[in-house]
């Protein structure tokens, strides 16, 4: 294990040394020919040439991400960039404007340096179900990264970006970072525009950032939220500044904090799991921590109400997929529409994508629309209602990212359900649509492991500024496998 350099020292250096940047494109650049073969951490890269172009241009913007390099997940449009969503059926596609958060960054100096591999469509926690083929984990190559955000967590991990986006719908964010040893973060819902975001579950989804360490989160964060006209869910969130907030935090901030585990939540994790967050706690505690043990026995329907919802919409976002407007085409002459959209639907989708689909249609069918859907919305509402009663007088819920270290390559495919149950820690955040984050807790045979800190919506500075204490407590954070 190593430790390196952060977003947040990295814009400082080039804020008094401007003549560094090239040369830090040229080492990442390096990094990713010696690792993106065995990682693939890339769907798609810009040439060097023309990212050091783009850099010399970025010196004439003041913003605070000049010469920063910027990794995409691969389901976030980028103007005159593929954006494929690792699915055959848009393995040709190159958006025509940007999503917001691209138009952003941008907009603040940032470089986007490539497209970072998923699960296709984002239906996955181990990006095993990429059409291009299967991202690797850093800390060892046999296990996966996590999902869907892999590719995004690998090029962080292994030092092959200064930061990434990804998106996160049940998990796809923090499940990756506690596999790959960074720091992932889900906004809560609307603080982020999903404009020029390939959807997956409209209600669910929401981009964020993956870093070494909570002070990159709050730079991003500054850059890529607030209102957007083009996102009527978006809200004008009132934050002045994130990391003008998180820069001042050290670990007396955890002095007489409460937070709450969830008895639900740590039940059925590994031993090995956690012994570990035990420790990291134990470790939080003697710094003023107050940790309380509550049951929320509508934990266990979650997970439940989560797939029937996310199926659900799934089905409904993915039906513009014909092969008409854009993606995948066929010969049209002589056959029927059913027949020719079925060719393409069939050729151009995956497995866990036809599932999910096939899934999402039966729930929303007239005879089961009522007995699944409608149920899977109200148990929602009462989550959150339990979810900040709990809160009243806590500042965030604590549990782990995961249950277990990253499984084998190969594992999901013999045991899916397995890896479907371990989404339990991370879909209640989505749910309530409140804000979680996702930080190294320690390791495990030599594979990181991480823990969650979530809460209510709009409780964004709480679980970062609880992050950032923790962190710089623990020393647990800028951490690389090589």
């Amino acid at each position: 294990m190593k430790k390196t350099k952060g977003l947040y020292e990295v814009t400082r250096i080039f804020e008094n040394n401007p003549a560094e940047i090239e040369e830090e494109v040229h080492r990442i650049y390096e990094r990713i020919e010696r690792y993106n073969k065995t990682y693939f951490a890339y769907i798609t890269l810009k040439p060097i040439t023309i990212v050091l172009k783009e850099i010399r241009s970025s010196q004439k913007i003041k913003g605070s991400l000049r010469g920063v390099l910027v990794a995409v997940k691969d389901n976030i449009s980028t103007k005159d960039l593929r954006t494929t969503c690792a699915s055959k059926i848009l393995e040709n596609y190159t958006p025509p404007y940007d999503a917001t958060i691209i138009k952003r960054i941008r907009e603040a100096g940032g470089i986007i340096i490539g497209k970072t591999n998923l699960d296709e469509f984002a239906m996955g926690s181990t990006t095993e179900t990429s059409y291009f083929g299967v991202s690797r984990n850093p800390w060892n190559p046999d296990h996966v990264p996590g999902g869907s955000s892999g590719g995004s967590a690998v090029a962080v991990s292994a030092y092959m970006t200064h930061i990434a986006l990804g998106t996160d719908t049940g998990g796809s964010i923090r499940n990756p970072a506690s596999y790959t040893g960074i720091v992932g973060y889900k906004p809560t819902y609307g603080f982020v525009s999903r404009f020029g975001i390939i959807a997956y579950a409209s209600s669910l989804d929401q981009a964020g950032p993956m870093g070494r360490n909570t002070l990159d989160i709050a730079i991003m964060m500054d850059i890529i939220s607030g209102k957007d006209p083009f996102d009527g869910t978006t809200i004008d969130h009132g934050i002045k500044s994130f990391i003008e907030v998180i820069e001042k935090i050290d670990p007396t901030h955890l002095k007489n904090k409460k937070t709450i585990m969830i008895n639900e939540m740590w039940s059925g994790i590994d031993r090995d799991v956690a012994t570990t967050l035990s420790n990291y706690l134990n470790k939080l505690s003697s710094e003023g921590l107050i940790i309380e043990e509550r049951s929320l026995p509508e934990v266990f329907y979650a997970l439940s109400a989560y797939y029937a919802i996310a199926t659900a919409e799934a089905s409904s976002n993915l039906a513009r997929y014909q092969g008409i407007l854009y993606g995948l085409r066929k010969d049209l002459e002589n056959k029927h529409w059913s027949e020719y959209m079925s060719a393409i639907r069939s050729e151009g989708f995956g497995k866990e994508v036809k599932k999910r689909i096939i899934i999402g249609s039966h729930l929303l069918s007239a005879a089961y629309y009522e007995q699944y859907y409608i149920k899977a919305l109200k148990l929602r509402r009462i989550l959150r209602d339990k979810i900040k009663e709990l809160l009243r007088e806590a500042v965030a819920i604590v549990s782990p990212t995961t249950p277990f270290t990253a499984p084998r390559i190969g594992e999901a495919i013999k045991e899916p359900y397995k890896l479907y149950v371990a989404d339990l820690e991370t879909v209640i955040a989505n749910l309530i649509g409140g804000p979680a984050i996702s930080i190294p807790a320690g390791f495990i045979n030599g594979l990181p492991i991480g823990i969650q800190f979530f809460s209510y919506q709009g409780k964004d500075l709480d679980i970062l500024s609880i992050a950032r204490a923790s962190e710089l407590a623990t020393g647990l954070y800028n951490l690389a496998p090589f």
